[in-house]
């Protein structure tokens, strides 16, 4: 078991530490916030070790798990690898693009591996048709959310949008062209409503949507191909998958039938797969263990990290030059 310790025993912080304690993969060594009152509360409340510091719980474990706020982000990430540990870190990557090349060099320096905490790529719904979308040629998301304080230090593109931005990267197999963006700020001092258009060098477009000034939640994306459709509601855990083959000379009585304007019938059916429950948490810890255990590739890197990063930063430029 490789023994696991959290920087950071903020709300997400909480949550880790729950999940690292139950998993099989992990021996949960304790944590470390800058807090005092906190981590003694939460060490008599939970049970969890509190480290007096960074230094000495990096020294005691395999793996750190850093859900610091985003602005410490690097200054711990910069510890952890430096001192040969592995490195799973909360999105996004580190405060600015300048801190996410720094970390990437010293990954390859120090020879360690590093995951992403983007959760919605471990969503059982967005799992179930990964394998399903092949060159999406228009893309559109939704992500809105009730406001809330906590996670309004960084502009809503960096906290709500970036989910849909990795995951985009993640299916669009083409480098950005060109961004445009628009953005709002009604409560925060940072943006809290936001519209991306981005434009991939394959023709791709998507189209994305983020606020967290809304009236209800939503986490929706919609994938447009060759003859075929596919929905994600992130929220729901519920996808859709629509298709179009060629019509058969004689369909049933109840088939879909649409004929284009040249003539070519075309048969609609339905294709949705099925939803695995699951904690999408536990799951990328535990798929990070399973990458150091094996040697192998983790399922979000830090390279993929930082070029979620690079276009959220982009796309807040943007807002800046309108």
């Amino acid at each position: 078991m490789l023994k696991a310790g959290v920087l950071g025993a903020g709300h997400l912080g909480k949550i880790h530490l729950k999940l690292l304690q139950q998993s099989a993969k992990y021996e949960l060594v304790g944590f470390y916030d800058a807090d005092t009152a906190a981590s003694q509360e939460i060490e008599k409340t939970f049970g969890y070790k509190s480290f007096p510091s960074m230094e000495a719980l990096i020294d005691a474990c395999d793996m750190i798990d850093v859900v610091t706020p985003t602005v410490h982000h690097f200054e711990c990430a910069e510890k952890v690898v430096t001192a040969g540990k592995h490195l799973f870190i909360e999105k996004p990557i580190t405060h600015t693009v300048e801190e996410a090349e720094k970390l990437l060099a010293l990954q390859k320096q120090y020879g360690v591996k590093g995951q992403v905490g983007q959760v919605e790529r471990f969503n059982p719904a967005f799992q179930a048709v990964n394998d399903k979308i092949e060159n999406p040629m228009f893309i559109e998301s939704h992500r809105l959310a009730e406001f809330n304080p906590r996670g309004t230090d960084v502009s809503v593109v960096l906290d709500l949008m970036i989910h849909d931005i990795d995951a985009i990267l993640s299916v669009v197999d083409s480098k950005v062209k060109k961004i445009n963006a628009s953005g709002v700020s009604v409560i925060s001092e940072t943006p809290d409503i936001a519209n991306a258009r981005i434009e991939f060098e394959n023709g791709c477009v998507a189209n994305l949507t983020a606020s967290r000034i809304s009236m209800k939640k939503m986490r929706k994306a919609r994938f447009f191909q060759r003859d075929a459709y596919i929905s994600v509601d992130f929220l729901e855990k519920k996808c859709e998958v629509v298709k179009m083959k060629d019509a058969p000379e004689t369909p049933d009585d109840f088939a879909m039938i649409l004929t284009n304007a040249e003539g070519v019938k075309k048969q609609i059916y339905f294709d949705n797969p099925h939803i695995s429950d699951n904690n999408a948490i536990l799951d990328e810890l535990e798929t990070f263990a399973d990458a150091i255990e094996n040697d192998t590739t983790p399922i979000v890197t830090l390279e993929q990290g930082a070029d979620a990063l690079r276009v959220a930063m982009q796309v807040i430029e943007r807002f800046q030059h309108l």
